[in-house]
């Protein structure tokens, strides 16, 4: 039985006027966060993010001296099975004790985030980076860029030590972006960690929040590159068996932020016309077997989809009728993903925790 429950929340009293008619009760709806909720949805990366053991490090050995414990290699961000995972569950963390002051076990939170983000572990980390340039390219460095945007935007002493101290790898993780993005003619559109349209869309976030006009610019340009011209999504080869990003939605999600708000709407037409139509569907995606770490990613697809359609239903109105499907796509996951599935609960809470936030 799941822990978790669920509250809905009528955003409005009256349908909602659109470009195509009348939203109905049900599409003015949305999950919210609670903070028994959040109290227990952060016991997940709580749990793990000290926790050096399963671990995958997905390195490229030079030769014997890489041969390294998970912790001596990455004292940040050892924890939570892999790199990323520790990241996103850190960035989970930072942005529950923002939304929630009295969350329940706070005060262990902001100790084992100083611990873990000491400028000394920072500085480790980066060093590592400077070995090895392309890792977690570019899922983990878009999760890094999430995490130092929560950190800048946390009015709180002790955000101002981790962002301080989290600063170098920041850093190298901007370089990186700026390095890599002008290297890659085409962009990767499976819907697993390279995705590209998802790598983009943090990185433009912490941009935009920290006012990076160079990142910005870059960030713009090759998106309109990759994606501009692009037309008729094959929805219908979604979702694939180990997907948990939805390589169509995924582009329109970068393409929400830079295109101007006509344009994104005349391009995303052209792009998904079928989601215009009110009467629209589309099936979750199914996990058969949360005990496998591959197939439980189509878990991380549901909440992922949910995200894009929010805001998508947010900024457009005509598209209103979008959030009845992200709801019942979160509506299919969220009450797994505290069943004790170490496969699903490592990373799956801040997929949960993103989508509930964009849903209002």
């Amino acid at each position: 039985m799941s822990l978790l429950t669920t509250v809905w929340v009528s955003c409005k009293q009256q349908p909602e006027k659109t470009g195509e008619g009348t939203a109905g009760p049900e599409e003015n709806t949305y999950h919210r966060l609670t903070l028994e909720e959040a109290n227990r949805l952060a016991e997940l990366p709580l749990h793990c993010m000290q926790t050096e053991y399963p671990n995958k490090l997905s390195q490229t050995l030079a030769d014997a001296t890489g041969l390294k414990s998970p912790e001596a290699l990455h004292p940040a961000f050892y924890g939570c099975f892999d790199w990323h995972s520790s990241v996103h569950g850190h960035w989970m963390l930072v942005s529950l004790l923002k939304q929630f002051p009295g969350l329940e076990k706070g005060e262990e939170i902001k100790q084992k985030l100083k611990e873990n983000i000491s400028a000394e572990n920072i500085l480790r980390e980066v060093a590592y980076f400077k070995e090895e340039p392309s890792y977690e390219r570019t899922y983990g460095w878009a999760w890094l860029l999430k995490l130092a945007g929560e950190l800048h935007t946390w009015d709180a002493p002790l955000a101002r030590e981790l962002e301080r101290n989290l600063q170098p790898l920041t850093d190298v993780i901007v370089k990186s972006y700026l390095d890599f993005l002008p290297k890659l003619h085409y962009p990767i559109r499976v819907g697993e960690h390279s995705n590209t349209a998802f790598g983009l869309t943090f990185a433009y976030d912490y941009a935009a929040t920290v006012k990076h006009e160079a990142l910005l610019a870059l960030i713009k340009k090759r998106a309109r590159d990759f994606y501009s011209g692009d037309r008729d999504c094959p929805m219908g080869w979604e979702p694939g068996g180990f997907d948990f990003l939805s390589p169509c939605l995924e582009e329109a999600d970068i393409m929400r932020r830079v295109l101007p708000h006509d344009e994104f709407r005349d391009w995303f037409e052209n792009f998904l016309p079928q989601l215009k139509d009110p009467g629209f569907a589309w099936e979750q995606g199914k996990v058969s077997d949360r005990t496998d770490g591959k197939l439980v990613h189509l878990d991380g697809v549901n909440f992922s989809r949910a995200w894009c359609l929010y805001a998508i239903a947010r900024d457009f109105p005509e598209y209103g009728h979008l959030r009845k499907i992200a709801n019942a796509h979160i509506a299919y996951s969220l009450p797994h993903i505290v069943d004790g599935n170490y496969e699903g609960t490592h990373w799956l809470g801040s997929f949960a925790v993103y989508a509930l936030q964009t849903a209002h």
